[in-house]
C-alpha cells in the first residue's frame, strides 16, 4: 500500500500584519478527498508538529466543509506529525498544502528539504500546491542541484500575490525564488487552474488547482 505524506504550515502569523495565516483549507481538503477516495492512506505533518493553523475556512466550499464535520479528518490537522520524526522511506509521495504560512517556515526547514529529496530520489512523487512549492526552492539533491532546477513548476504567481495585496508582506516571492533555482514557470491567469507535469515533480499554481494536482499524483502512483 503506498502512502502519501500531506505537510502543512506551523506559521500563523501573516509577516507584520498582524493578521494570522496558516494552511489554506482547500488545498488540503481537496487534495485528501481524491488521495483517500483512491484508497491511500494519508499522514499529515508539520513543521512544528501539533494542531496546524487554518486559513481560508470557506465552508460554503461542500467539500471543505464535509471534511471540517469529518472527525478523522479534524484530527489529523490537530495531532500532526513533527517533521524531524518522519522517517522519509514510508512513503511514496509528499504534498505540500499551500498557504501563506509556508513562506515562513516551508524553505529553510532542514526536515521537510530531506524528506523531499529522499522520497524523490528513492523514486517517489513530489508534490506541491499555491504557496506549497515554497517548500521546493531550497531542496538539493545528492549531485548538488536544485531539485526544480530545468524542470517546469506551477505556483503561486507575482501576479496572484499582487492581487492578494501582499508582495510587500511575504518574504520573498515565490515565483521569481523558483525562477532563481533554474525551475520554468509555467502559469496561467491570475487564479485560474494551472498544474505542471514534469517526471515526478507536481505542481499547482493556486486553490483552484488542488485537485488537479492531486488527480495527476495519483496518476502516477497507479501507473
Amino acid at each position: 500500500m503506498k502512502r502519501i505524506l500531506m505537510v502543512l504550515s506551523s506559521h500563523e502569523e501573516l509577516g507584520n500584519t498582524g493578521k494570522k495565516t496558516g494552511f489554506y483549507l482547500s488545498e488540503a481538503t481537496h487534495a485528501y478527498n481524491v488521495f483517500t477516495n483512491n484508497g491511500f492512506p494519508v499522514d499529515m505533518v508539520s513543521t512544528e508538529g501539533g494542531a496546524a493553523p487554518v486559513d481560508g475556512k470557506d465552508l460554503n466550499d461542500e467539500v471543505n466543509r464535509r471534511y471540517w464535520d469529518d472527525e478523522t479528518f479534524r484530527h489529523k490537522i490537530a495531532n500532526t506529525f513533527k517533521a524531524e520524526d518522519i522517517d522519509a522511506s514510508k512513503y511514496d509521495v509528499i504534498y505540500f498544502a499551500g498557504g501563506h504560512g509556508t513562506m515562513w517556515d516551508f524553505p529553510d526547514n532542514p526536515y521537510l528539504n530531506s524528506l523531499a529529496a529522499n522520497i524523490y530520489e528513492n523514486g517517489g512523487v513530489v508534490s506541491a500546491v499555491c504557496h506549497g512549492p515554497a517548500a521546493l526552492v531550497n531542496v538539493t539533491l545528492t549531485d548538488g542541484s536544485y531539485l526544480v532546477e530545468d524542470k517546469t513548476v506551477s505556483a503561486f504567481t507575482n501576479e496572484e500575490e499582487e492581487a492578494a495585496g501582499l508582495t510587500d508582506v511575504v518574504p520573498f516571492l515565490l515565483e521569481d525564488r523558483l525562477k532563481d533555482r533554474g525551475a520554468n514557470i509555467d502559469k496561467a491567469s491570475t487564479m485560474q487552474e494551472k498544474v505542471s507535469v514534469d517526471g515526478r515533480l507536481v505542481t499547482g499554481q493556486n486553490p483552484a488547482s488542488a485537485t488537479k494536482v492531486a488527480l495527476k499524483v495519483v496518476d502516477l502512483i497507479m501507473d
